[in-house]
């Protein structure tokens, strides 16, 4: 059993902290969003901040754009010339997506400055992403509603997940301390 856990140690480390971190942002963040469930606008300011930021970035290309919410309602409206194409709704914020990358990089990370700031650039980076990815899609769900389903399901999530995953190869290959340099030496 020892040699098991030699041989496979790194990788129940990762497990174990990927774990951990993973489930102890999820329950913060639960806990922060249940804050919010018994308002007359049930939604966070974050994905409310989300909509505004959406709400600008199309406006500032040149879209009419607007967010409108209303009582009860766990989510705002967007909309485009004044037609309703689109909720943001809590999931819409990356804040899932932004727990999972941080819980990546943690358990890969070897020293505390690095990940860090990695992961708080990985975080503002995301934010940037998500928030033009959502103008995007309502634009072209606006231009285009009966490929809605594909926007929605395939090619959106695509871009944002595909961007983490660009995230964790260049953590993991240029600065968790994991891969050796060319002339051998570690970070």
């Amino acid at each position: 059993m020892k040699k098991y856990f030699i041989t496979y140690g790194p990788f129940i480390k990762f497990l174990v902290v990927f774990f951990v971190t993973y489930i102890t942002l999820s329950f913060v963040y639960k806990q922060y969003l249940g804050t919010y469930e018994n308002n007359q606008y049930p939604i966070d300011p974050f994905t409310e901040s989300v909509s505004a930021q959406v709400k600008g970035l199309s406006n500032f290309f040149g879209a009419n754009a607007d967010i409108q919410k209303y009582i009860g309602e766990k989510w705002t409206r967007l909309l485009f010339n004044d037609i309703y194409v689109a909720r943001i709704v809590e999931g819409c914020n990356a804040v899932s997506v932004m727990i999972l990358f941080v819980s990546f990089v943690i358990s890969f990370a070897r020293k505390f400055l690095p990940a860090l700031i990695f992961c708080l650039t990985g975080i503002v980076l995301i934010h940037l992403l998500n928030i033009t990815r959502i103008a995007a899609l309502g634009y072209f769900i606006y231009k285009m509603p009966e490929h809605t389903h594909i926007l929605h399901g395939v090619l959106f999530p695509l871009v944002i997940y595909g961007f983490v995953f660009i995230l964790w190869v260049v953590w993991v290959r240029n600065y968790s301390g994991f891969i050796s340099k060319k002339d051998g030496q570690k970070n």
